[in-house]
């Protein structure tokens, strides 16, 4: 059984790498890679590491031959992902690979989050293909919401426009074990699972629980979305990226993050990492 991972050294990628070598050996694994360098810590564990560029497409189908199964981990250029993902689909039908998982996007056909979209179009290429399919639709990181904790403990602050909305996000390893667990499984084909956290939380509950874990007082507050969006851009952040994170604290509000299924617990076979344990594992 040979196993790829596209996006290999990626955050999600490698977790799910990690996650597999736990229950696989190494040689059953593939990390295809865009920069075979940054995988040199992957080879070292016995990986098997392959070039994968989305251009041009010619480069896919040599490195699928022999793939028994394929994670598509979906790709980072907002707005360039759809042809991109669709030059992987292809590729793994050219090269005859039998099964594809994708990680999509929490009720990606009625999201109403604008990144949904190419979510939507990448199911429905995958869907069309032929291949046999997983699609592992998951909810916002809880790193998203932590990405700038040690500057909210330095200041005690920690800002959103989400008000008190409920928000059902996970830690990045949960969403990798279960994609892994999925990936050395036989009975999760053609079937859609919507992943999301055991507990939701609010982000009034997120500085509480920060300040807990931390020892030290950080409080929520609550920014009109435009005061936001205006606080990412001096920040430093880049626009592309703001807009999707003001639109992501505007859509909480309305219910886009909060979910209860409990199809990530079923795949993990336990309860998602606490709030607790994911701010405990980011101030190590």
């Amino acid at each position: 059984m040979k196993i790829a991972i596209t996006g290999a050294t990626g955050q999600l990628g490698q977790l799910v790498i990690q996650h597999l070598l736990k229950q696989t050996q190494a040689e059953n694994i593939v990390a295809l890679v865009r920069n075979v360098e940054k995988a040199e810590h992957l080879k070292a564990q016995g990986v098997d590491i392959r070039y994968f560029d989305y251009y041009p497409p010619a480069t896919l189908v040599p490195a699928l031959q022999g793939i028994d199964k394929i994670l598509l981990i979906s790709a980072n250029e907002v707005g360039h992902r759809t042809p991109q993902h669709k030059a992987v689909i292809d590729a793994a039908v050219s090269a005859k690979v039998p099964y594809i998982a994708y990680t999509s996007l929490l009720r990606a056909d009625k999201s109403p989050l604008g990144l949904a979209q190419e979510h939507r179009e990448t199911e429905q290429l995958i869907r069309e293909s032929g291949l046999s399919y997983t699609f592992l639709r998951n909810n916002w990181y809880s790193e998203n919401y932590l990405a700038g904790i040690a500057h909210n403990i330095e200041t005690g602050i920690l800002y959103g426009a989400t008000q008190n909305a409920q928000i059902s996000a996970a830690p990045r390893t949960d969403y990798a074990e279960a994609a892994a667990n999925v990936l050395l499984s036989e009975s999760h084909q053609n079937k859609i699972y919507e992943l999301a956290s055991s507990t939701a939380f609010n982000l009034e509950i997120l500085a509480e629980t920060i300040s807990k874990v931390s020892n030290k007082t950080v409080a929520y507050t609550n920014l009109s979305s435009e005061d936001y969006k205006q606080g990412l851009l001096q920040a430093g952040l880049p626009e592309s990226l703001v807009n999707v994170i003001v639109e992501a604290d505007i859509e909480a509000q309305n219910g886009a993050m909060l979910s209860d299924s409990k199809d990530l617990e079923t795949l993990l076979n336990r309860p998602t990492t606490s709030l607790e344990e994911t701010i405990k594992s980011l101030l190590v």
